[in-house]
């Protein structure tokens, strides 16, 4: 199977400094990615270069075949989506107003939008559990609220690969598994092929099917969460003494940390 998105000798950052570093990859189609790793080990970065927010540095990054940097962006903004971490509430926007700007690649300029993208935008709020906020303003809503918002908007695009950088960072854990279990569900049912960065290591084993552990801007391991979560990689990238065991229920690798009064 050819790869969705293919990355090769990958280099970039900010300032003529390269934080990530000679990185290849290949995402294939239907893949549940998580890209884990500490602060400050290129996660943010690396995303930020695949979705075109960054400039390239050197190196090449292909979806489906096509270099990302010769394509016209209206076309890449129509088949990839980027969920960015902090979504700012400053906007004079309503709810509804920021989700149907994701259908803004699929329309010709000063084309307004149809019944049918305004039904697409229902069932992206309806999906994620914001419909009842659609009239609000951003600025009224919690960070968690904004951040489900912006999944939608990014869902409105109707991607077919989608990144999402810490998703469930500002929310609490019944909307974090909400959101995990949709887009497992959209990963599954619609082959979206997902891609995304989380800090909780033993969210990334439940629902991931792929790991990469970014240590300083390289690729430290990648391959099933049973092949990267242990604790020898664990340790050494983060510096820390883990526990890594199999959970009850789902058989997947769950890490418990090792108080350091217990060492």
């Amino acid at each position: 199977m050819s790869a969705l998105l293919k990355i090769e000798n990958l280099c970039g950052g900010y300032e003529r400094k390269d934080i990530i570093r000679q990185l290849s990859l290949e995402v294939d189609l239907g893949d549940f990615m998580v890209v884990i790793g500490p602060n400050g080990s290129g996660k943010t970065t690396l995303l930020r270069l695949l979705t075109r927010v960054l400039p390239l540095g050197r190196g090449q990054i292909y979806f489906q075949g096509k270099n990302i940097a010769q394509m016209k962006l209206k076309e890449f903004c129509r088949r990839v989506a980027f969920v960015a971490q902090n979504i700012p509430a400053g906007f004079s926007f309503t709810v509804m107003d920021l989700v149907l700007m994701g259908r803004i690649p699929h329309l010709n300029r000063l084309q307004f939008e149809s019944k049918k993208d305004i039904q697409i935008a229902q069932e992206m709020l309806a999906l994620t559990d914001t419909l009842d906020l659609k009239d609000k303003w951003i600025n009224q809503l919690s960070a968690g609220e904004r951040q489900r918002v912006a999944i939608a908007q990014a869902l409105t695009q109707g991607p077919e690969l989608l990144f999402l950088d810490e998703p469930t960072s500002h929310l609490d854990i019944g909307h974090q598994v909400q959101i995990l279990d949709l887009l497992k569900k959209l990963n599954r049912n619609r082959k979206l092929t997902i891609v995304m960065i989380l800090h909780d290591l033993n969210l990334a084993s439940a629902y991931a099917n792929r790991i990469v552990l970014l240590d300083q801007g390289v690729i430290f391991k990648a391959g099933t969460p049973d092949e990267v979560l242990t604790y020898q990689n664990i340790e050494q990238v983060y510096k820390t003494v883990v526990l890594v065991n199999n959970h009850p229920v789902t058989g997947k690798p769950n890490v418990v940390l090792v108080p350091g009064d217990k060492r």
